[in-house]
């Protein structure tokens, strides 16, 4: 049984991923800060594990990940979704917000891959990096300027790490979700999602269903060929 680490898999959109995978048949590692009811439900009745863990902690991510490999044996795959999207205007946030913003977003996907590809490069049996960004790396969103920045990394760092392993055999992909209905997008008031959904090709808001089906498919077999791709999970939001 392949194993794959899914950060920010207790709840929300980390979540459907975490549970999506385990149903497809992946020992799914959980990462969160702590665990939810949802995730302690799943952990029942399948293959999740739970590891609790402050990605925000760099410099604790070598241990975590040597950790998962002694106590689950080889890493096959890592969806890199743990995140947080402070809004505000850039010019009166806080440098702290923003730091704390790319320190997560940015710095701890990078340096847990860095980790999990030892891991991988050792068994030699090839692996899957899923990383999730977001539309807003592709187009502008007024209020959400450190996000965006932190999320444009995270496809530029696919597209870059695509070609450093790729001859390794493992595949590197992003997926960009738009605004998708989630505990987030509820907060929202109704005139804001319904402007959403007219801006939207298909008129209406893509789920956190469909983001995981999409990162599924890119953990699979079928996906053997493709890598350094961004794959918009966004109902035409951006179209």
């Amino acid at each position: 049984m392949n194993s794959v680490i899914v950060t920010g898999g207790s709840r929300g959109l980390g979540f459907a991923i975490a549970e999506r995978l385990s149903a497809a048949g992946y020992r799914v590692i959980a990462i969160a800060r702590s665990e939810s009811a949802p995730l302690a439900a799943a952990m029942k009745a399948g293959a999740l594990h739970f590891r609790a863990f402050d990605l925000s902690d760099i410099a604790g991510i070598a241990d975590l990940v040597k950790g998962i490999r002694k106590d689950l044996g080889p890493i096959y795959g890592v969806v890199n979704n743990a995140a947080i999207g402070p809004s505000g205007l850039l010019a009166t946030m806080r440098e702290a917000e923003i730091e704390r913003t790319v320190r997560l977003n940015t710095l701890s996907p990078l340096v847990l891959t860095r980790h999990a590809l030892r891991a991988m490069l050792a068994t030699g049996g090839g692996g899957r990096i899923v990383n999730i960004a977001s539309i807003t790396a592709l187009t502008g969103f007024s209020g959400l300027v450190p996000y965006s920045a932190t999320k444009a990394s995270i496809v530029g760092m696919t597209r870059a790490l695509a070609r450093e392993v790729g001859a390794a055999g493992i595949t590197v992909n992003a997926v960009a979700p738009g605004f998708i209905d989630t505990a987030m997008t509820e907060s929202l008031g109704a005139e804001d999602r319904e402007r959403i959904v007219r801006r939207s090709a298909l008129r209406r808001l893509a789920d956190a269903g469909d983001v995981a089906a999409a990162v599924e498919f890119l953990m699979s077999d079928k996906a053997r060929n493709i890598t350094g791709t961004v794959m918009t999970i966004d109902a035409g939001s951006i179209a």
